[in-house]
């Protein structure tokens, strides 16, 4: 008898064992609600011939790539079953994917939940392709948590070269993004006001095929056009001066100009025609107060342009999107939302005080607008949680927005922001919102591959909607996106995080910011760091004391991230490119920190001069291997007739025509020294 208990024991740890590696080798990204393994594997696999037959005559669906071979069958003759059936016990988009050990058999609620299905399909075949392994038999049940899971592409600064684009539909639909909202600024071909269209931007008819190629995977392609504020892009213009609310600043419209809106409108009618499938017109309104007229002040003018241009989306079956600081800041509560140090009890009571101005103009909000409650670093604050309510409480539609780039500087940094990322989105869960969009600013134009672990994470968790571990989601991350064998082994985008954050500075002084330095004509003497001075050696020294032990740090982690890199490139099967990007990123600012150290030896009398006028010669090579890579995919200089704008914002890609603000501070640098040093 006890013999009889341990066998069986073994044989329970055995198939647990089994079971548990199976599940290990097959990673699916967004993870799914539900999914039951049985251990056993099936007899099927990458090179397997899947016959294919619908009982509901269905197309297939879109295929993202020929990663399996497929063969049309008939019912008596199938591996590869599949069927549309709305009336099973999933939401829209849902499916039952359920594969046995000789077959697969799927059921979907709708057309997208097909779609779905067979992108879920995908990635377990390319897991039994890279590991050489058979599919497992399991049941997989699985459908979104959230409706509407976006992102934004913010292209006022650049454009990615075309083909990318196509490329990236396609990768936004594998991991079940359904929505898409591009800032278009100037780089749409505007034919209604061509003046506004930048020499290099895309037409009409081309940001069309991208809208029909994105639709037919799913994907709904909305423009943003920014309007009151945010408005230099159309007010930098002669021709359009006399639409500013301040003569002299091109940041704001005058909201009661009549002439105001039948430019925003001809814009908006461009954009529409651009992106026939989308839902919504964003309309921008963020950061915007303009100077009170004709007896209307504050707020109120605000809201005079929101409702003409919400009225506009309506005639033209869109629902518009606006964000909602501007509102909040006029109910005296916009810090409120961000401020994590507020326990609930205090932020209701601050709610009861400001209820007055809160409902001042309530009845006067178009109803059919979404209200975008953005906060991308604190979205657990319950004052961010109580606007979420307080709009549902008033009947006003909500979505959310969080951020996988705000103005970092070269890369996003806080790990990708994917902590926030993450909260945002399962409370958009909890609360029912209308979606939730990943902005993704181009004020300081990060390469777009840097973004990719924010926009999984966004979609891993809008659509599953459960507390995947942040260890766990960058696992899969790896897993999906590099490789099956490195899932444990990219810490080097975490290790990035704290060099370039502090490589961003480097060459500048206290109290003054890298994004300033194009702007003040004197900058290398009030922006970039004082030089070594031959005649006080030592001095240089301690001053920078604080900068020179972080300096050999981060020099010495870059080093072995740069080691990391050059290892991983032999291991992973996917995103060679993203990879070569990453490392561009640890080559520029471990350059930067061993010219730094190179000024330390100068001081230290262990270098020449002569070696430090030879940096100049070093980081054009860098920049020049750095511009090579990114130019694969990015359009990385502006046309030479591009009008640039008043940059009340400061943002560094606003600052050049070239990609001279991508290494502004490294670029004074080299001019200081060659003031400094050269007679020498």
């Amino acid at each position: 008898m006890k013999y009889i208990t341990k066998l069986a024991l073994l044989l329970i740890l055995f198939y647990s064992c089994k079971n548990n590696q199976i599940q290990n080798n097959f990673v699916l990204l967004p993870k799914v609600k539900n999914i039951e393994f049985n251990g056993e594997s099936s007899l099927l696999n990458h090179d397997s011939e899947y016959i294919f037959h619908s009982e509901t005559n269905s197309n297939l669906p879109v295929l993202l790539d020929s990663s399996f071979k497929l063969i049309k069958g008939d019912f008596d003759n199938n591996n590869l079953s599949f069927k549309i059936n709305n009336e099973i016990d999933v939401p829209a988009e849902g499916y039952y994917l359920n594969i046995s050990k000789n077959g697969i058999d799927i059921t979907a609620k709708d057309e997208a939940g097909l779609f779905y299905s067979f992108n879920s399909l995908r990635q377990l075949i390319a897991d039994s392709k890279d590991q050489k392994i058979n599919l497992p038999v399991v049941k997989i049940k699985d459908f979104p948590s959230l409706k509407y899971r976006s992102i934004h592409i913010d292209v006022k600064h650049h454009t990615e070269k075309k083909e990318y684009y196509f490329k990236l539909i396609d990768e936004l639909a594998s991991i079940k993004i359904n929505g898409i909202i591009i800032e278009f600024e100037d780089k749409l071909g505007y034919e209604r006001r061509p003046t506004i269209a930048a020499p290099d931007s895309y037409p009409i008819s081309w940001w069309k095929s991208l809208s029909e190629y994105a639709n037919e995977r799913n994907i709904k392609i909305s423009p943003l056009i920014q309007g009151l504020g945010h408005a230099s892009f159309i007010l930098k213009h002669d021709k359009y001066k006399n639409l500013r609310d301040v003569s002299n600043d091109d940041w704001a419209f005058n909201p009661l100009n009549p002439k105001t809106y039948d430019v925003q409108f001809d814009l908006y009618k461009d954009a529409i025609d651009a992106t026939p499938h989308g839902q919504f017109l964003h309309v921008g309104g963020d950061e915007v107060k303009v100077v009170d007229r004709e007896g209307k002040k504050g707020f109120e003018l605000n809201l005079i342009w929101l409702n003409k241009v919400s009225e506009f989306a309506k005639q033209n079956n869109r629902i518009p999107i606006f964000w909602d600081d501007m509102y909040l800041k006029h109910g005296g509560v916009w810090m409120v939302t961000r401020n994590t140090k507020l326990t609930k009890e205090k932020v209701d009571s601050i709610w009861i005080d400001k209820q007055e101005k809160l409902t001042e103009y309530l009845d006067d909000f178009p109803k059919n607008c979404i209200y975008m409650r953005w906060n991308y670093f604190s979205p657990w604050a319950e004052g961010n949680l109580k606007t979420i309510d307080w709009y549902k409480e008033n009947n006003l539609k909500v979505m959310g927005a969080t951020a996988g780039q705000t103005r970092w500087i070269l890369m996003p940094q806080d790990y990708g922001n994917i902590e926030r990322i993450k909260s945002f989105a399962l409370s958009s869960v909890e609360k029912d919102l209308d979606g939730l969009l990943l902005t993704l600013w181009d004020d300081d134009s990060p390469h777009f591959e840097l973004y990719k672990r924010g926009i999984y994470a966004i979609a891993n968790y809008t659509w599953n909607g459960n507390d995947l571990s942040l260890e766990e989601f960058k696992n899969k991350f790896n897993h999906r996106f590099f490789s099956p064998f490195v899932k444990n082994n990219t810490n080097f985008i975490d290790e990035l995080d704290n060099p370039v954050r502090d490589w961003a500075h480097l060459f500048v002084k206290e109290k003054q910011h890298r994004n300033r330095i194009s702007k003040n004509k004197n900058a290398i003497e009030t922006h970039i760091i004082e030089l070594p001075s031959i005649e006080n050696k030592g001095k240089w020294l301690e001053l920078n004391s604080e900068k020179i032990k972080k300096a050999k740090n981060h020099s010495q982690n870059l080093g072995k991230i740069l080691k990391n890199i050059r290892e991983l490139k032999t291991k992973i099967i996917r995103n060679n490119y993203a990879l070569d990007v990453y490392e561009q990123v640890a080559k520029l600012t471990k350059f930067s920190y061993d010219a730094f150290l190179t000024l330390e030896s100068l001081d230290k009398e262990e270098v020449s001069i002569k070696e430090v006028l030879k940096l100049n010669q070093k980081f054009f090579d860098v920049r020049a291997e750095f511009e090579d890579v990114y130019s694969k995919t990015r359009n990385i200089n502006k046309h030479i007739s591009y009008i640039l704008d008043q940059d009340g914002h400061n943002h560094t890609a606003n600052q050049s025509l070239n990609m001279d603000w991508q290494f502004i501070a490294e670029l004074k640098l080299f001019e200081k020294i060659e003031l400094t040093y050269e007679k020498n």
